[in-house]
């Protein structure tokens, strides 16, 4: 096949497709035997997007008359799809690493909210602070968050809670999809704590007669691009008849629903998110039996957060009766000033560890499935012709070496590619032994 093109990978020692026939998702089952193909070869044309997957002679001969921009020699290493953040709350101002020392002294998450830290003392800093300067705190944490491997990252507001400084949030994540290069899915996250001086029935009325209004203004204009809405549905935050609220006015202007559920104390959110059809919901440490049924029944999927249960000190969800139940499971960082996380390599270690986990269904959690979760397994997830050419190549010769290697990854972690685009080289790239 002549012609030019912008990537050629060539003659991985493994190349992980993730998905072997194209699946929006995988289950249990289907996690348990990923589809690698061994000396393997890709092409990214010009366009971003993957055109041909296959053995390397087979390659080799398809595009003998083709030219690229770059060739990558990948003997011996691991080809993997990019991996999918599927929730983050990077957009704040202000340090909270005092309350980290408060948490080990034994304080718990509410009892710091309800002093005035947590959410509050973001959401006064995130006031306060410019676009510019929560712009250039945010790139920078994408630009980790890329290091790590994650090619696409949901993006919540939330520590607004006023309309000025949520859709200043909003307008930095905007800028941020227009400027770099990575994957964003925007989440409108108004809900995210009742504000000082409201009751959550006042926040509430709040944001479905104002907030969401003026954001489907901005939608329509082309402003703003929102994905998805989210609420904290909590006991002391709202409450499941408000959820319920702002969730279905969020659907109205066309959001997906994707939010924070059963997390501290049981709510009946599973339930609730089956039955308004959420595309996911987040957290689940307190999930029913029931719920997980809904969830299933429902194709929508759970966003497990190894890193939340693992800081706070809470007990884990329920991954392993999840996904026995036939609930699509994926993982995200949640990455927040009380869960400094940026590695979704360390996500999957900690999924496999702590929510036991297999290796296979952690891979697939943080790539088809946390991408089904955005809503974007159509184009993210796995390696596939016509899909965006997002790939890690892994200084190792097996893949499970990204997880294995608890905190390891900056050094196996040769190159992050986006649309076929070098985004991120390791400067001690194939220098370092997998182990």
């Amino acid at each position: 096949m002549a012609g030019r093109h912008r990537l050629l990978l060539e003659n991985a020692q493994q190349l992980v497709l993730v998905c072997g026939r194209g699946e929006e998702f995988l289950l249990r089952d289907g996690a348990a035997s990923l589809a690698v193909l061994r000396g393997a070869s890709l092409v990214v044309g010009l366009d971003g997007c993957i055109k041909a997957v296959g053995q390397a002679d087979v390659i080799r001969n398809q595009f003998s008359e083709a030219t690229f921009e770059r060739v990558i020699d990948c003997s011996g290493k691991c080809v993997l799809p990019g991996l999918v953040d599927a929730h983050t709350h990077p957009v704040w101002a202000g340090d909270r690493v005092h309350e980290f020392a408060m948490k080990l002294a034994g304080a718990s998450y509410m009892e710091i909210h309800q002093a005035g830290g947590g959410i509050h003392f973001t959401v006064e800093h995130t006031q306060k602070a410019t676009e510019e300067e929560l712009f250039n705190t945010f790139k920078h944490r994408l630009e980790r968050m890329r290091r790590a491997g994650s090619t696409l990252v949901e993006c919540k507001s939330g520590y607004g809670l006023n309309l000025e400084t949520e859709l200043k949030m909003l307008r930095v994540i905007e800028r941020a999809q227009q400027s770099m290069d990575i994957g964003i899915s925007s989440t409108y996250c108004g809900a995210h704590s009742v504000p000082k001086g409201k009751t959550a029935r006042e926040a509430t009325d709040d944001i479905i007669n104002n907030h969401l209004p003026k954001l489907k203004e901005l939608k329509l204009s082309g402003e703003i691009h929102v994905n998805n809405i989210d609420v904290f549905c909590e006991k002391g935050v709202f409450d499941l008849d408000s959820t319920r609220r702002i969730l279905q006015a969020g659907k109205d202007i066309g959001l997906q629903i994707n939010f924070h559920g059963d997390e501290l104390h049981p709510m009946k959110s599973a339930e609730l998110g089956a039955e308004l059809g959420a595309r996911a919901i987040s957290h689940l440490e307190e999930v029913s039996d029931e719920g997980i049924t809904a969830m299933a029944r429902a194709k929508c999927a759970a966003v497990l957060l190894p890193t939340t249960a693992y800081m706070l000190r809470l007990k884990q969800p329920p991954a392993r009766k999840m996904l026995e139940e036939g609930v699509i499971v994926a993982l995200g960082s949640d990455f927040n000033p009380n869960a400094y996380c940026f590695s979704m390599p360390m996500v999957m270690h900690l999924a496999c560890v702590n929510m036991r986990m297999s290796m296979n269904e952690a891979l697939a959690a943080a790539t088809i499935n946390a991408a089904y979760a955005l809503g974007k397994s159509d184009t993210h997830g796995s390696i596939q012709t016509g899909k965006q050419g997002d790939l890690v190549i892994i200084n190792s010769s097996r893949w499970e070496h990204l997880i294995y290697q608890f905190g390891g990854h900056e050094a196996l972690i040769d190159y992050v590619i986006v649309k076929g685009k070098v985004i991120y080289q390791n400067e001690r790239c194939g220098t370092m032994s997998s182990y």
